[in-house]
């Protein structure tokens, strides 16, 4: 039996072309889900799959990035088929782990696929940096909701609780902002 594996990274994103693909080369159930390629193991539907696959059946993805973005969890998803008598095939780049010759070639794609990542991660650090240096990143971390120097003049002025009302904020941010904590 072939079952199929459609994966897009994030919500915004649409299975709907994998899908076509998977459909078209004859896979009966299709497994989807969106969410990260970085590990196998945080793919619920992929464990799911991987599962309930038995000797003889086939297990078919649009590409082989949609499967693994590393050689590591791409080696052990491969070696665990092969173990249970699983074909892996991928339609966009013909692959066909039944065949010596599909198995090299899916090694091949598995280190480009990670040489990609790596060099994707790369470019997002240094943006980052760049960002920093210019001081247009600030992190990850939650906007100030008011100017801490604007709470502490209002606390001086009028206490803690009447600068939290002018503001809008809690009492809590006004004495963060007192103290130095929010700067």
């Amino acid at each position: 039996m072939r079952y199929g594996y459609a994966r897009v990274s994030s919500a915004d994103q649409d299975n709907a072309i994998q899908v076509d693909l998977l459909q078209r080369a004859g896979c009966e159930v299709i497994r989807q889900e969106k969410a990260s390629g970085r590990s196998a193991d945080d793919r619920p539907e992929l464990r799911t799959l991987l599962e309930f696959l038995r000797s003889g059946d086939e297990l078919w993805v649009a590409r082989i990035d949609r499967l693994a973005r590393s050689v590591r969890d791409l080696a052990n998803i491969v070696h665990d088929l092969r173990r249970r008598g699983v074909a892996l095939k991928v339609v966009q780049q013909q692959i066909d782990t039944s065949t010596a010759a599909g198995s090299a070639f899916l090694s091949m794609l598995g280190v480009f696929a990670e040489f990609e990542n790596e060099i994707r991660r790369e470019r997002q650090m240094a943006g980052i940096a760049r960002a920093r240096a210019e001081g247009k990143y600030v992190g990850r971390g939650r906007p100030h909701v008011c100017d801490p120097s604007e709470a502490r003049r209002l606390a001086a002025e009028i206490g803690a609780t009447g600068a939290a009302r002018r503001l809008g904020i809690s009492r809590a941010t006004v004495y963060r902002c007192v103290s130095g904590a929010l700067r």
